[in-house]
């Protein structure tokens, strides 16, 4: 749930997420303009706006791969402002691309397993060694792929297939961006439903701009413009919004 009340936490509540003033220029008019934004731990939300509207830029400044020029990123109660990209996802802050990033050459099984075959550095090749990914297969629609390339599958099981390497990662955070990008309309449909599951045991921040798919999604959405945050609320009150509406549409109404 996103938390919005004058650019403050609402009083008493924890947030996992905290972003207080983050800027960003790279030498001509700021990516990311003084942005305010907190969410709570558990739950979904979206992050709407058309492309370079600086989505995907405050995604990169969450988790290292850019250092704002201003401002301060917070998770968990920790300043990870400026901390190296691998270290803001062992500290729990997983993302997941428009492109995904799973290992082709490898089962579906394995791809799922990395995250605990890395933590023992040994071959492990056991059915027990296995029963982690196993388990999450079901979850990500794809039962019995596990012995499957990853290579070999479509471009929407692949998706779900980084969204399940996140979850075996045990990320606290899930920053999705764009995850239907390329998909039929019934991977896409699939995609907000696993999406919506997911939110149960983690905490999810999904970039999107089409419209269908964040309401498919059926949670708060922050609406980006230039930079900044133009709007927050439910997607009925988005959706009514004069000013989503002529940033979509280029009318207000």
């Amino acid at each position: 749930m996103l938390l919005w009340n004058g650019n403050r936490l609402q009083a008493g509540t924890v947030a996992l997420l905290e972003i207080e003033g983050v800027r960003k220029t790279f030498g001509g008019p700021a990516a990311v303009d003084g942005i305010d934004f907190a969410l709570e731990e558990g739950g979904l939300h979206a992050l709407a706006g058309p492309n370079g509207c600086g989505k995907s830029t405050l995604f990169n400044l969450i988790t290292g791969a850019l250092v704002p020029n201003g401002g301060r990123v917070r998770f968990a109660g920790q300043d990870i402002t400026g901390w190296p990209a691998h270290r803001i996802a062992r500290a729990g802050i997983g993302r997941k691309f428009q492109v995904p990033a799973v290992f082709d050459d490898l089962t579906v099984l394995e791809n799922l397993c990395l995250p605990h075959w890395s933590k023992r550095r040994l071959p492990l090749l056991s059915r027990a060694d296995l029963a982690p990914g196993a388990a999450q297969l079901g979850r990500i629609r794809l039962a019995g792929k596990g012995a499957v390339r990853a290579g070999a599958l479509g471009h929407g099981e692949r998706q779900w297939l980084e969204i399940g390497m996140l979850l075996a990662a045990q990320a606290r955070l899930l920053l999705l961006d764009e995850p239907t990008a390329g998909m039929t309309q019934a991977e896409t449909a699939a995609t907000a439903g696993l999406i919506r599951e997911v939110a149960g045991s983690a905490t999810v921040l999904v970039i999107e701009h089409d419209i269908g798919f964040i309401e498919a999604l059926g949670c708060p959405v922050t609406v980006m413009a230039r930079g900044r945050i133009l709007c927050s609320g439910s997607f009925a009150g988005i959706r009514a919004d004069a000013r989503v509406r002529e940033l979509y549409f280029g009318r207000a109404a």
